[in-house]
């Protein structure tokens, strides 16, 4: 069967593709009947679908993160691409390679790596540029860095996406240790690689993007903790008072308590950590939200949940430089 990339549909296209479910919920429309609602994706974006008939059926048939053939057709509903679904089945997994519907880094994964250790490398402690180094090189570690996404759906959801995220943070941490020269830029740059690290474990991508049990059960803070502790044991010098550093930089990158941090940051590299990780994540996601909306024709996006309003899909940088 040849493929349709989500990217390419049109109003009005006849479809008979695969697609991978992201999201799938029952519910009754304003008429009174049942409907089903999906979100279908393949490694170039996602699409809406609505499904009318054999609702109940049909719903347990398959779960989120299995590829379904899809037939359908394409229409606009305000002005936004929507697919109804005719008919599905479910494709057999040992078929499927799954890479083939998860988006990828737009930017090559060995040249990310190769510019993150070289930043690592002008490290000045030599504890902590072990290890780092001891982490990126390892041979278990490194193949899972060049393949995992950073979220399950919010922020650079696509394969390669950690080692983007990090990277980008870390150019910004470089750019912050000479800005503010008071910082120590050395727990900056732990701090921009280890936050999410413990991510490789707690997300997978064998079958979409999911929640592991381990990082259901425990999640990527207390993952990247110990992480510390298994490969500070290996350093010698490596004290317990830098491996509080360490682990509180971690157990604080979300901010607040409500974000899910255990910890508030308590020191400024701590803080600046914080902030620099949640600026990097929303500048990802709105970038992907306008990028995904700009195919519709309309000036403003439909109305962000997320962000809480509305925003302007013009793209400044190309109308101001005109």
């Amino acid at each position: 069967m040849e493929r349709q990339s989500i990217q390419s549909l049109k109003d009005k296209d006849a479809v008979d593709s695969l697609y991978l479910v992201k999201e799938k919920t029952v519910a009754v429309g304003k008429n009174g009947r049942p409907f089903m609602g999906l979100q279908l994706g393949d490694s170039t974006g996602s699409i809406d679908g609505r499904l009318w008939d054999r609702v109940d059926e049909l719903s347990r048939e398959f779960e989120v993160g299995d590829v379904l053939r899809v037939k359908g057709q394409v229409q606009l509903f305000q002005n936004r691409k929507q697919l109804i679904v005719h008919r599905l089945e479910r494709v057999d997994s040992a078929t499927v390679n799954f890479e083939d519907f998860i988006p990828k880094a737009s930017k090559n994964v060995e040249d990310m790596l190769v510019e993150l250790l070289q930043m690592v490398r002008t490290m000045k402690n030599d504890h902590l540029r072990q290890l780092v180094l001891d982490t990126l090189e390892d041979p278990e570690i490194r193949p899972m860095l060049l393949k995992a996404p950073a979220a399950k759906s919010i922020h650079h959801a696509w394969l390669g996406g950690l080692l983007e995220h990090i990277l980008s943070i870390c150019k910004i941490m470089d750019f912050m240790g000479t800005h503010y020269p008071f910082l120590n830029r050395d727990l900056l740059i732990f701090g921009g690689i280890f936050h999410d690290i413990g991510k490789l474990w707690e997300l997978s991508y064998d079958n979409g993007i999911s929640y592991t049990d381990r990082g259901r059960l425990i999640g990527h803070m207390q993952i990247a903790c110990e992480l510390i502790d298994k490969k500070a044991s290996r350093i010698l010098g490596f004290n317990e008072e830098l491996r509080d550093i360490c682990k509180h930089i971690i157990l604080s990158h979300h901010g607040k308590l409500e974000y899910g941090s255990p910890k508030r940051p308590k020191f400024l590299e701590a803080m600046v950590v914080a902030m620099v990780d949640d600026f990097d994540s929303k500048v990802s996601t709105l970038k992907s939200v306008i990028e995904a909306e700009r195919g519709s024709g309309e000036k403003w996006s439909r109305y962000n949940e997320l962000f809480d309003r509305y925003f302007l899909l013009e793209d400044l940088k190309e109308k101001l430089n005109d």
